[in-house]
């Protein structure tokens, strides 16, 4: 019944397409449309190989300009379901709410019930949250393909599309709100969904931004509330107080690895437009916050720490805030109060918007040097507002103000920079042959380069003359300054880790201490540290050597002096996508897990905080999968109340791209996280010792496997090019980056780890989330029961199991062996098809079945019946798509073909691309 109302919204979203069709594109591409779409579903329910052929038949005489708007009304009905489902969802959580309470399995209410039932006390709850930290942080990894303008247009279908659940609607108003509707989708319809040209790494930093002013600005306001409502219902006589625990972070403008379009004029760009559109959220709620907090001095008495702060305002403000009216608000003291906070502000945006090119008017001392003078003066308002009895005023607009502030200060998000660890080797190796006179840096050992390193830190620095040095030192010295810059121009708090990817010693952490130092970022005898620094692991065999890389580490007295200075935490980043395209999905996964179990031993040995920093995708071939399912998939106590991961691709609008899914999201974040923290109050249960013992004869297997397919295939490769669209994926405009590390280079090294997963998606493989697992269950259990007993309980008892095996039955399920087989005939030689296709489709059905009897399921997804459902309903949609997509591979590879003819195929391929990905979702 239920599903009724949301098969119902999508049958309507698609009339309203279809008709749109009928007069804005013409009756040719309707009906190309219409017999598509009706001849796959008549396929998916029973085969038919005369249909089969004629669709095909249809397909090739359709011409570019057709087969554009075809595939351009699949892509939008795409869009169209996933908002229908989006709001459906939330629709079912509203209705939990009324007939339950506020409580479905991971909101705050049901998650803090079990926490109470665990017997956690209030005193151990408010541990728990004093520890928490969560911290998302966007990227711009180019899975992104939704243009900007169009994101907002289904934001706005989204919102009218919600005002036909409202009851109180009358027959009119129904229509009205239809033909709003209508226009909507007219318009969407007539939005260019492909970009003209590469965005840029601006544009990039823009589009992140975007998420805060759309949604985020009002989604971290209102999940704090629902934490606090349920925090008081569920532990009401224990007076629980919740921090300000979200934090956020970015990684576009920061993260220089690969991509040489970002410099550091770049950062500097990123960093003052998220203070400009923080600053404008402030002055907008802070102008709207006084027209609230009107009250008369003649009807309350506010504080004396208030009015002393006033007090001090006024001296040095006031007669530039009120030129013409000097008494201005006299006897409002809080609205008086929030003007001359009003004025500060405006200077702080002149000043950012001056530095930006934007702002013509002189830079003014008025402003505010940090976020904390603000947020000072919003708790001298909130305490004096309390202390006269009006802690329910203090509580409204004004505590979401505050609960802003606490978590964007005035840089929005903590900008991550991130280098590859031979650029900084290189560049201390020139500054160390031309400034210290040591020219065989290169050719010292690790245990000499840490010792040399740590004596140039506790050093005095010589100067330098840059101009010698090469352009890629230079700017890399040059970063370091603009970390300089911007922490005195914006906020202290303006970056967060320095991330140094292929980190493979502890020198490498090291040299970016030591070129922290020349910059002033770092000086032992101050006892200063600004900088954090995050090594990355990426491989598998990089995180076999965390251990010994991290002891090396904390063992240098130098790194642990300035680690205490920092604040004793050490974040360390795990490598998700490129330890899986390394050595496969159970590789990854397991050496993921013991990585953490590791670094979590040598943290409380060295008595150092740890942050792990989880460097996740959106699909599962790259660590991702539900969120809350994800954090509690860690291995037990190794989760202290912080967790840090990547946002990327499209999973960001799908997460972000509305209020009401944000807030959802940040929820099931939120109480994930609560929960795999519960270490910090309880002892952790161990792990099972009969099930590392399974894990690590599975994942010895499944390795073998996936590496004697990937790296001892020698038709592998050219199998991957060829019976995928990852070279075309690389000729869209959706990122800044390039697809590949190094232009030309053809290896499973080069080709960057969203490519790759993207790429066998496109053609309906999704190989890298599932292979090697058939072959490592099946060998493992042996058809024996016993053995397969083992299996079934781990997925009953294991979190971390349950959660790979369950995130595998997606892949698999968004798999389709018949439309893989398609794809591999576009191979050049048919042996390459012949040799790769029949190991991918073996695999593949080993994979599912061993997973089904450890399930003890009929088919795949069975446990999770609504995700199921809305997969089925996508199928008959992506597989004309998919059949497109093979026929414009032919004809825009056919190198018989005039190049102008070629061409005229691209465009259409290219959306091809857009829709599969919208119809699939976390697709990269």
């Amino acid at each position: 019944m239920i599903d009724k109302k949301l098969r119902a919204r999508v049958k309507l979203f698609g009339n309203l397409l279809g008709n749109i069709l009928k007069t804005q594109a013409g009756g040719r591409v309707f009906a190309a449309v219409e017999a598509l779409r009706k001849g796959y579903i008549h396929l998916r329910k029973e085969d038919d190989p005369a249909k089969r052929r004629r669709l095909d038949k249809m397909i090739s005489t359709l011409d570019p300009d057709t087969l554009t708007q075809v595939v351009r009304a699949f892509s939008i009905y795409f869009a169209l379901v996933n908002i229908a489902e989006e709001a459906f969802q939330h629709q079912q959580r509203r209705r939990a709410c009324r007939s339950n309470g506020p409580s479905w399995p991971g909101s705050f209410d049901a998650t803090l019930r079990e926490l109470k039932k665990e017997a956690i006390d209030g005193e151990q709850l408010q541990t728990l949250l004093d520890h928490l930290a969560y911290y998302p942080v966007i990227t711009a990894h180019p899975t992104e393909a939704k243009r900007r303008m169009v994101k907002e247009a289904l934001r706005r279908i989204f919102l009218i599309s919600e005002q036909l659940d409202d009851r109180r609607l009358g027959k009119l108003e129904r229509e009205d709100v239809l033909k709003e509707l209508k226009t909507e989708i007219e318009i969407l319809w007539k939005t260019d969904e492909v970009r003209i040209r590469r965005p840029s790494v601006e544009d990039e930093i823009r589009s992140g931004i975007g998420y805060f002013q759309d949604c985020l600005f009002d989604a971290v306001p209102q999940t704090y509330r629902n934490m606090e409502k349920a925090a008081s219902r569920v532990y009401g006589d224990a007076d629980i107080t919740v921090p300000s625990f979200l934090r956020f972070g970015s990684w576009i403008g920061g993260d220089r690895d690969g991509n040489p379009n970002v410099t550091p004029d770049t950062t500097i760009f990123a960093i003052r437009l998220q203070a400009r559109a923080v600053l404008l959220e402030y002055l907008s709620r802070v102008t709207r916050l006084s027209r609230v907090l009107t009250l008369s001095s003649t009807m309350c008495q506010p504080s004396e720490a208030f009015l002393e702060t006033l007090h001090q305002a006024e001296e040095k403000y006031a007669a530039k805030a009120f030129p013409d009216d000097p008494e201005r608000f006299i006897q409002e003291p809080y609205r008086r109060m929030l003007f001359l906070m009003r004025y500060r502000l405006e200077r702080n945006l002149i000043n950012i918007k001056r530095q930006l090119g934007e702002e013509t008017a002189e830079c003014s001392s008025d402003a505010y040097d940090n976020e904390s003078q603000m947020l000072h003066e919003l708790y001298q308002i909130r305490d004096s507002l309390i202390s006269h009895g009006d802690a329910g005023i203090a509580n409204g607009k004004l505590k979401d103000l505050i609960r802003l502030v606490e978590t964007f200060g005035f840089f929005l998000m903590h900008l991550d920079v991130r280098q590859e660890s031979t650029r900084h080797s290189d560049a201390v190796a020139e500054i160390l042959a031309s400034a210290y006179g040591q020219p065989r840096y290169n050719e010292l050992d690790e245990a000499s380069r840490l010792t040399t390193l740590a004596n140039l830190i506790k050093a005095d620095v010589p100067a330098l003359d840059k101009s010698g040095y090469s352009a890629e030192t230079r700017e890399t010295l040059d970063v370091f300054d603009v970390m300089v810059q911007m922490q005195k121009e914006i906020s202290p708090r303006a970056f967060g880790a320095y991330v140094i990817s292929m980190t493979h010693a502890a020198s490498h952490v090291m040299e970016v201490m030591f070129l922290a130092r020349l910059a002033g970022l770092v000086d032992v005898d101050a006892q200063r540290c600004d900088i954090r620094i995050a090594p990355l692991f990426e491989t598998i065999e990089d995180l076999s050597h965390i251990k010994e890389v991290t002891e090396q580490l904390l063992d240098n007295e130098v790194y642990r002096q300035l680690l205490r200075i920092s604040g004793n935490m050490q974040e360390i980043m795990l490598g998700y996508s490129d330890s899986c395209k390394d050595g496969g999905i159970l590789a990854s996964g397991w050496s993921l897990y013991q990585a953490q179990r590791k670094i979590t031993t040598i943290a409380q040995r060295h008595d150092i905080v740890c942050r792990l920093f989880h460097g996740r995708g959106g699909t599962i071939g790259r660590g991702g999968g539900p969120t809350h399912d994800a954090i509690l998939s860690q291995p037990a106590g190794t989760v202290f109340g912080e967790i840090k991961f990547t946002e990327q691709g499209e999973v960001l609008s799908n997460k972000y791209g509305n209020r009401e899914t944000a807030v959802y999201e940040l929820t099931m974040g939120s109480t994930g996280l609560l929960k795999a923290s519960r270490c910090l109050v309880t002892p952790p249960p161990a792990d099972n010792p009969r099930f590392i013992e399974v894990i690590d004869d599975l994942v010895r297997t499944g390795e073998e496997s996936y590496r004697d397919l990937t790296d001892r295939t020698p038709a592998f490769l050219d199998y991957f090019y060829e019976a995928t669209p990852v070279s075309e994926i690389g000729l869209m405009n959706i990122g800044s980056r390039p697809s590949h590390r190094k232009k030309g280079d053809r290896s499973k090294s080069s080709v960057r780890a969203i490519a790759w997963v993207f790429g066998w998606a496109q053609s309906r493989h999704t190989l890298p989330a599932w292979y090697g697992i058939g072959t490592a269950l099946d060998q493992w259990s042996n058809s024996s029961a016993e053995k397969l007993a083992m299996l079934k309980e781990m997925y009953e008892q294991w979190p971390f199991f349950r959660a790979l095996l369950s995130n595998t039955q997606m892949a698999l399920f968004k798999a389709d062996m018949e439309i893989a087989a398609e794809y591999a005939q576009l191979c050049e030689k048919q042996e390459t098809a012949e040799i790769v296709y029949p190991r991918i489709r073996d695999e593949y059905f080993r994979t599912r079945d061993n997973i089904l009897k450890v399930t003890d399921n009929e088919e795949l997804l069975a446990d999770t019946p609504s995700l199921q459902l809305s997969l089925t309903r996508r199928n008959p949609y992506l597989d004309p798509l998919n059949h497109i997509q093979i026929k414009l591979l032919e004809r825009y590879r056919d190198e018989s073909l005039p190049e102008d003819q070629r061409q005229v195929w691209l465009s259409p391929l290219l959306r091809s691309i857009n829709a599969i990905a919208a119809g699939m979702r976390n697709t990269g």
